[in-house]
């Protein structure tokens, strides 16, 4: 009889483990709001995340200076303090914003201490990505809720 023993060795494959596209230098960054000590770049790089100033819906928004192929895009939200219950959709352009396509929505909740960090790792076949634009609705119900971001990563 012959005999392999699979997965042996094999590991899930992290964000940290991957060559993510450095996003400062090929893209511009637009945001509604943010908070000085937590700023966008923050989320784009190894930092602490971005947190917005104002409760209620943001956008961030990442203008590339020249059309893309993406192949993964990774989010990472966390919540530590407030249940509440978070939106966001994940829309991307290849004619600089003026028409959009739909990646994803998801609605997920928080539930501090238990449930404190969503993560969404999309494997995706984008090509002429020009335009990537995250809306977050910080609170669903309407709340003062401030949106954040832990990290954001395209590949």
């Amino acid at each position: 009889m012959r005999k392999r023993i699979i997965n042996q060795g094999s590991h899930a494959v992290t964000p940290t483990d991957q060559d993510w596209l450095d996003l400062k230098s090929i893209a511009q960054v637009e945001i509604t709001s943010e908070v000085s000590a937590h700023p966008i770049e923050s989320a784009l790089t190894t930092g602490t995340g971005w947190k917005a100033a104002q409760p209620g819906k943001q956008t961030i928004r990442i203008l590339f200076d020249n059309p893309l192929k993406l192949k993964r895009i990774y989010l990472q939200f966390d919540e530590d303090r407030q249940e509440r219950t978070h939106e966001f959709l994940l829309r991307w352009s290849a004619d600089s914003g003026q028409s959009y396509q739909e990646i994803f929505r998801q609605q997920y909740t928080f539930s501090p201490p238990g449930t404190t960090r969503e993560v969404e790792d999309f494997v995706v076949n984008l090509d002429g990505v020009t335009v990537l634009e995250l809306w977050i609705v910080p609170d669903i119900s309407g709340g003062d809720a401030h949106a954040s971001l832990t990290k954001l990563r395209v590949l």
